[in-house]
């Protein structure tokens, strides 16, 4: 049987979500009590694709098989009884067999929190703590280059092999109502590569410090040159919030 889980954590004490040699990662910690699970039989989890270390997650999708079939809601709170309380199971379903968490995505949602007021210690592994005026109606403009269909080489490690061209669908960047040094950063996108979003962010950033102009975006997209864009955001104000599949 295949099923589908969706959960979340706080990625703040994980070298990211991949499993890694000795270190501690989401994958290892929600395999090991699936190993249990299983009859101490090994079972792989499938994501939706992998979070780095320092980034946390809403609502992260993952699919993986068992021999038997099992009660939804049983394997749901068997995962939560022995998982660690910095990761929560959200929900189980069945799903059919040829279903893939990660090649059947549809798209994806990342935001980033951003605190341009005073440094806030108790918020500093949840919201990146730039503590910096920032220009947020000229990043607001930026964001809007960033959206169709694009060759993102310009932000992200460059590979020879790899094909640079995805499509963001959907950008925005919300201030908060009750602090309004508080603002947030939304990508809808079918896919985004290994640093994307805090490539594109941490350009936004030096946008919003006046270092590079709202209309740089265009040429920075064109260049696909990962030098002429911005410096990689810090990782813990990057959240993946949401996943859509294919109907």
């Amino acid at each position: 049987m295949r099923y589908l889980m969706t959960f979340s954590y706080d990625g703040s004490k994980y070298q990211g979500y991949q499993k890694q040699p000795k270190v501690r990662t989401i994958q290892e910690e929600i395999e090991k009590a699936l190993y249990k699970i299983a009859g101490n039989k090994k079972v792989f989890i499938h994501a939706s694709g992998r979070t780095d270390s320092g980034v946390h997650a809403m609502n992260q999708k993952a699919h993986f098989d068992l021999d038997s079939k099992m009660e939804t809601e049983r394997l749901k709170y068997s995962l939560n009884s022995m998982i660690p309380n910095d990761i929560f199971v959200k929900n189980v379903i069945e799903v059919k067999n040829d279903f893939h968490a990660r090649f059947d995505v549809k798209t994806k949602e990342y935001i980033y929190k951003l605190n341009m007021g005073e440094y806030n210690p108790i918020e500093k592994d949840y919201i990146c703590q730039w503590c910096k005026d920032l220009d947020i109606r000229e990043m607001a403009r930026a964001l809007k280059y960033l959206e169709g269909t694009h060759d993102f080489k310009s932000f992200t490690k460059a590979d020879e092999k790899e094909n640079f061209v995805r499509t963001i669908i959907r950008t925005n960047l919300l201030r908060d109502r009750e602090d309004k040094n508080q603002i947030t950063l939304v990508f809808i996108g079918t896919g985004f590569m290994r640093y994307q979003v805090r490539n594109m962010v941490g350009t936004l950033i030096e946008i919003g410090e006046g270092k590079k102009k709202s209309t740089d975006m265009i040429d920075i997209l064109q260049a696909k040159d990962r030098r002429k864009a911005g410096i990689t955001a810090p990782p813990s104000g990057l959240y993946l919030k949401n996943i859509d599949y294919h109907e």
